[in-house]
């Protein structure tokens, strides 16, 4: 890695020659440990601005000044959040170009149908630094620890936990789950897997996401407001199908407008699903199936009958097409928060 990654690490004659400054050299000037200017990066999208010709990611001048602004402003006092937006605005000195914002993407990327649903399709990552898929424009930067689909990957490549939980809990707790399941948890996934395509490696990445995904979706679910319906709403993948997250998100999507869940996980048995529906009573089963191997639909047909009707709603691409006529198949996240909510009113 070059020598901007470490402090004192690879700072050879080579780098020190070329123009503006590693992360070494700045760490060494303002006092802050190279792992904070990192964060820094990460979290407000405030670092180096500019690769030199020899592949280095350098720190010019108005780097350095937004950074010693920045650490200025939080040896007074002021949060780092707040800080780093303040040492963002545009400068008007003579010379200065405007800092960029951290995380906005044009308008004409954003693509023109929204991404399809809770899949863990993990599709594709990149290699070292990850590519991700623009995001719809949202004005990111303005909110405190928000962070885009592209930060977000880079600190889950990282493994950094505490990075990845506190964008998640940001953006579930600014956006919800549906923005943050189609702007940021399906990108990373995306990103994870063309990793894992490209260098046969990232299982760790991958593992490291899924728990800090399911643990803020748990965290969120937890303050739901009390169930305004009587018959609750079940939830579970599909017999042998070990993919569970959509699941979660679902559920805990459902619950942020007053829906009571119960989410039996992943691996269910159709047999402990059916005795489950015959002491819950729910007013609707959601049953999610990611790998063909596990999409059998017969077993949806043998299913218990209920009275008061329970509506079966089958998510997932791994569901082959002869679903029973009495099961609803959605193919988006937004679609099967529908098909349940219909049922309930």
């Amino acid at each position: 890695m070059a020598d901007e990654d470490a402090p004192g690490a690879g700072e050879n004659t080579a780098a020190e020659e070329e123009p503006g400054y590693g992360i070494g050299a700045v760490s060494r000037r303002l006092g802050v440990p190279a792992s904070t200017l990192r964060t820094w990066n990460l979290r407000y999208g405030i670092g180096p601005s500019r690769r030199s010709p020899g592949g280095h990611r350098r720190y010019d001048d108005a780097d350095l000044r937004r950074l010693e602004e920045m650490n200025r402003m939080i040896r007074a006092g002021m949060p780092p959040a707040d800080a780093a937006r303040q040492a963002l605005r545009p400068r008007s000195a003579p010379g200065e170009r405007a800092a960029p914002a951290a995380g906005p993407v044009p308008e004409s990327s954003v693509p023109a149908k929204p991404p399809p649903v809770p899949s863990e399709s993990h599709e594709p990552p990149g290699p070292a630094e990850p590519r991700v898929p623009p995001a719809p424009a949202v004005r990111q930067a303005a909110e405190p620890g928000l962070l885009s689909a592209v930060m977000l990957a880079r600190a889950v490549t990282a493994l950094d936990a505490p990075t990845v939980t506190a964008g998640l809990d940001a953006a579930l707790t600014t956006h919800g789950v549906v923005w943050t399941w189609e702007r940021l948890v399906l990108p990373v996934f995306a990103a994870v897997s063309r990793r894992q395509q490209d260098t046969c490696a990232g299982i760790d990445v991958e593992h490291l996401f899924s728990e800090r995904l399911q643990v803020a979706l748990a965290r969120f679910a937890a303050r739901a407001p009390a169930p305004v319906h009587p018959r609750p709403v079940l939830l579970a993948a599909a017999e042998e199908e070990q993919h569970a997250l959509p699941v979660h998100a679902l559920a805990a999507a459902l619950g942020a407008l007053g829906v009571e869940t119960r989410v039996l996980g992943a691996r269910t048995p159709y047999r402990a699903l059916a005795d489950a529906m015959r002491r819950l009573g729910p007013a609707a089963v959601f049953v999610w199936s990611q790998m063909r191997d596990t999409g059998d639909p017969a077993p949806l047909a043998g299913l218990p009958r209920l009275r008061p009707a329970c509506r079966v709603v089958a998510g997932g691409p791994g569901w082959a097409d002869d679903l029973p006529a009495e099961v609803v198949r959605v193919s988006t996240f937004r679609d099967a928060i529908s098909a349940v909510m219909t049922t309930l009113r």
